[in-house]
């Protein structure tokens, strides 16, 4: 019997953070701060939008781009909070989450053997998409003495003749690094001046806590080469909704509403009444919920200073960054040996690319009863190896 299996997906290393998740689900009194999950229930209002619309018998398919009503909700929150004004006609389309949006644009604009640049550490998506579309991924390692930022030399560093698409991956999932605007100003006019495309994951804008998220988007020429993606997920604890976006260029959207079209249809129409209530209505919840994870990012790096781990400041998303280098072990090491001797998960660094050896992920999206028992947990296992260390 011939191979009935494609090269390139056989090749494609199964998620690190899932391998962790599985483990702990299995045993028993084990704390898990791996997964970027919300701790949070969808609010109520939104969940009742939900059931409204069943209660209505509104389980039709809706458009292949989405609610015309939903899609209104996304340019107005984008014209309020960036100031870009969108077509809600021609320029957005509601995706099965942010997942779904990331593959979408790729397939859309990819010839195979173009490259596609992806900084990392990141989320772990981007470079099995990139290989899904044809195109060849070209790795950018970020640095933690520029507290994970892309910086314009490094870009320019990696462009070629190939040279595509840049995916931003800010606030940024694993490290919870941001690009303040002067940050992106620099960025942008290298992206002008090389003519790229800009995939812009957005999915934590609503969680920063330093000043207001800026998008590239909302400079000068950028518009129109940026795909803006972002969702629902994270800032309105609404994971299992499966809710995302992305708004651009009317050409571009034209070939991802095609590509969306044959393999999806729609997104769930259940869920897309619902996201119309969080964009009207939730800013309360996400400024409620933001402000909780504030409190535990601050909690954990005090918890870090404590015990003299070396932790930058993240100022986006809710996970921390600490380096465990100090050990000499490695990330993988570290997480399965406190997994089995502490019973916590945290995922290794080496998830989320190669450049994040020697550094864990912690998420803060979790109750603050559990973050101190893990803490407390991790200061035990912490004073272990470094006796280990002395000998």
């Amino acid at each position: 019997m011939r191979n009935p299996l494609a090269n390139k997906v056989v090749n494609i290393k199964p998620s690190g953070i899932r391998k962790f998740f599985d483990l702990v689900s299995e045993m028993q009194d084990a704390i898990s701060l791996g997964v970027g999950e919300p701790d949070f229930d969808t609010p109520w209002h939104i969940r009742d939008e939900g059931i409204y619309s069943l209660e209505k018998g509104r389980t039709f398919y809706t458009s292949n781009s989405g609610l015309k009503d939903l899609k209104i909700e996304i340019c107005n929150y984008l014209k309020r909070s960036q100031g870009i004004t969108y077509d809600y006609n021609s320029e957005v389309i509601v995706t099965v989450g942010g997942s779904e949006a990331i593959d979408i644009a790729l397939r859309a604009m990819i010839d195979g053997g173009e490259e596609v640049l992806i900084p990392q550490p990141s989320y772990v998506s981007y470079e099995p998409c990139a290989i899904l579309a044809d195109a060849v991924p070209v790795i950018i390692d970020l640095k933690e003495e520029n507290e994970f930022r892309l910086t314009p030399e490094e870009l320019l560093n990696a462009i070629t003749d190939k040279t595509k698409i840049l995916i931003l991956p800010y606030p940024n999932n694993p490290t919870g690094a941001i690009m303040e605007r002067e940050d992106l100003e620099k960025i942008a006019e290298i992206i002008i001046e090389k003519d790229l495309i800009v995939i812009s994951d957005e999915i934590y804008a609503e969680l920063t806590y330093k000043g207001e998220h800026v998008s590239i988007a909302s400079l000068p020429g950028m518009q129109e080469r940026t795909i803006l993606i972002n969702g629902f997920s994270k800032a309105y604890a609404m994971t299992g909704w499966r809710m995302g976006y992305a708004c651009g260029p009317k050409a571009i959207l034209e070939q991802m509403i095609k590509i969306h079209q044959f393999a999806i249809m729609c997104a769930p129409t259940t869920s897309q009444y619902a996201a119309i209530e969080a964009l009207k209505n939730g800013d309360t919840d996400v400024a409620q919920m933001r402000e909780a994870y504030n409190q535990r990012r601050r909690y954990l790096l005090h918890s870090f200073r404590e015990m003299g781990l070396e932790c930058f400041e993240p100022f986006g998303a809710f996970y921390v960054f600490p380096s465990i280098k100090e050990f000499g072990i490695t990330s993988e090491e570290f997480a399965n040996r406190f997994l089995q001797e502490e019973k916590v998960a945290v995922v290794p660094g080496t998830a989320f690319g190669d450049s994040g050896e020697g550094f864990l992920r912690i998420s803060y999206a979790y109750s603050l009863e559990d973050l101190k028992v893990a803490l407390g947990r991790m200061k035990n296992f912490v004073e272990r190896l470094r006796e280990e260390k002395r000998g």
